[in-house]
């Protein structure tokens, strides 16, 4: 027999919900509980946290304009700054699968905060005229403009204390690599099919560029989302709050957090439309797809290793197989190339998502958000796994070196001496035989042994 929960009555509008006697949230909250019991997915700690900074700095800017008592506001303030914290974080039940505004969510924060903040008034949890979840707690703001100005801060807080910082030390570890794999000449590949001689440091300068490149793009995604909904309330108009209620949160806000975000000067297409969620999203799929290319040459590279091309070896991390004794797998950018297909599954969800604003809201928002929070997420703390547990410890091998002198494609440095078709048909007659390019063309030119050997050594293949 089930042990029976102790409950208390709750009131909202719409009357009475009994709730766990120990819960923080209220009536709304239960309420979106027993109409959401879909998933076991919510929010993370960044949103959480994000919800609670803005209602913290909305009670002080209310109290300033005298609109929230002061004792009122600063039990609210405190309160807030516990959620922000981490400290209830348990109370926060909502489904990420719930009314499309996040509605449900705000309002699980409101009456976290409000029943916290009473308590820390020494009155009862059930004391709505002591501090209001609306009233006071959601004063000046609507689910509307709060929900969407919270994933854009949890997105920039993901990207500043997780993503930049690693992808800066992966761009870090891949030029460091590329120096010291730069003297090792090997066959380049086009097509999958051998071509000109490059080095294995060059190989890695490509790596290091796109990782440059990823780290640009994503700077550009926080510039796009620094501007946030914070002040449009409902539908835009910004009715029931004060004109300068939200720069005022922004600055607060901007403090805290250690970056700038700022109120649009365009509430109506902040709310009915999440663009720069679907950009930022695209950066990310983006910064993905880069990292597919990498995680996968990495892979050929180690392949074998010696049936394969065994170019580079890899740290070995763990068994690779439960039936073959020996055998180790490259593990960690296997685990990179799930993340990736995740950040791209996540990024159809968004652009999906991004299409559903009909008028003056768009109704998909904590979807959004949780996929959006995801892919940054799972990217920094990839991006730093592959580094630490692949890309540091990688050496070359000397089967690139060895297999140069074999290559077919050195016969294009001959034909500035010779022409095209004389040298392809060097390339054909030493593929045909299984000799050196060396040894066909003193066979078939009149170039010396000297002069051959000049034209086609690799290392003045690399670049000038």
């Amino acid at each position: 027999m089930s042990k029976r929960i102790k409950t208390r009555l709750e009131r909202d509008s719409m009357g009475p919900m009994r709730v766990p006697a120990s819960a923080y949230y209220g009536a709304s909250t239960q309420r979106a509980v027993l109409n959401f019991p879909v998933s076991d997915l919510r929010f993370p700690r960044s949103f959480i946290r994000a919800l609670a900074l803005i209602k913290m700095c909305a009670a002080d800017v209310n109290k300033r304009f005298g609109d929230l008592d002061p004792t009122q506001a600063a039990a609210i303030v405190k309160a807030a700054r516990e959620v922000a914290s981490g400290k209830f974080d348990d109370q926060f039940v909502v489904d990420i699968f719930q009314t499309g505004s996040g509605t449900s969510t705000n309002m699980n924060a409101n009456e976290v905060i409000a029943t916290r903040a009473r308590e820390i008034l020494g009155g009862s949890k059930t004391n709505r005229k002591l501090v209001h979840p609306n009233d006071h707690v959601n004063l000046g703001q609507s689910s509307n403009d709060v929900i969407p100005t919270a994933t854009h801060i949890a997105a920039l807080t993901e990207i500043h204390s997780t993503l930049l910082p690693a992808l800066r030390l992966l761009h870090d570890c891949l030029v460091r690599k590329s120096g010291e794999l730069m003297p090792v000449i090997k066959t380049g590949r086009t097509h999958l099919q051998d071509a000109t001689p490059i080095t294995l440091g060059q190989e890695f300068m490509g790596y290091a560029g796109q990782i440059e490149r990823a780290i640009a793009r994503i700077e550009h995604a926080c510039e796009r989302l620094s501007e946030v909904a914070l002040g449009g309330t409902a539908v835009g108009t910004g009715i029931n709050t004060r004109r300068e209620f939200s720069s005022q949160v922004c600055l607060k806000l901007s403090k805290i957090l250690g970056f700038k975000v700022h109120e649009t000067n365009n509430h109506f297409q902040a709310q009915s439309a999440m663009d720069e969620v679907v950009e930022v999203s695209g950066i990310l799929k983006t910064v993905a797809v880069s990292l597919i290319k990498i995680a996968n040459d990495i892979r050929w590279l180690a392949s074998g290793p010696r049936a394969g091309f065994g170019e580079i070896a890899l740290p070995e991390v763990q068994p690779g197989s439960s039936i073959m004794p020996g055998k180790v797998n490259p593990v960690i950018a296997e685990s990179l190339l799930q993340v990736a297909a995740q950040v791209i599954g996540n990024d159809a969800t968004i652009t999906y998502a991004g299409q559903s604003g009909s008028f003056e809201l768009n109704v998909m928002q904590p979807v959004a958000a949780f996929n959006l929070l995801q892919s940054i997420s799972i990217l920094g703390l990839a991006c730093d796994n592959f580094r630490e547990r692949c890309l540091e410890d990688i050496i070359a091998t000397n089967r690139g070196p060895e297999m140069v002198s074999a290559g077919l494609a050195l016969v294009t440095a001959l034909v500035p001496a010779i022409g095209y078709d004389t040298a392809a048909s060097i390339a054909h007659e030493a593929s045909r035989t299984g000799e050196s390019v060396l040894t066909v063309a003193l066979r078939m030119t009149k170039l010396s042994q000297a002069e051959l050997e000049v034209l086609l050594d690799p290392f003045k293949m690399i670049g000038h």
